[in-house]
């Protein structure tokens, strides 16, 4: 039983990290917003 839960243990830490690390990813780390345009070859645009 006691390796049933060092196993536990350490699958929740390493899940419990790549949780946080994930979410300081997403939080600081977020890329500044911009405009991209680029026409697509053979698609024209009417204009009405």
């Amino acid at each position: 039983m006691p390796s049933l839960f060092r196993f536990l243990m350490v699958v929740s830490v390493l899940a419990g990290a790549t949780a946080g690390g994930l979410y300081v990813l997403s939080e600081f780390f977020e890329p500044e917003a911009k405009e991209v345009t680029q026409p697509l070859p053979g698609v024209k645009v009417r204009r009405q």
